[in-house]
């Protein structure tokens, strides 16, 4: 199973973005993003709302890890 923490954090790194810039365009407090990057789950609403914000598709990620796997 993916760590969909560390995808969002690769996401960032790779569009080269920050930590704060995340917590500005989510309307959360830094401490809140780095929760949610060192996490191994997050909330359907939230995730939605990462991926409208960085344009990148967590949920197909997601989606494809769990058909690798056969179930």
């Amino acid at each position: 199973m993916i760590n969909i923490g560390q995808r969002i954090k690769e996401e960032l790194d790779r569009q080269e973005r920050s930590v704060s810039w995340l917590a500005r365009n989510l309307n959360r407090n830094r401490t809140a993003v780095y929760r949610i990057l060192h996490g191994n789950s997050i909330d359907t609403t939230t995730l939605a709302s990462i991926s409208r914000i960085l344009g990148h598709d967590f949920f197909k990620e997601l989606s494809d890890d769990i058909n690798g796997c056969g179930l």
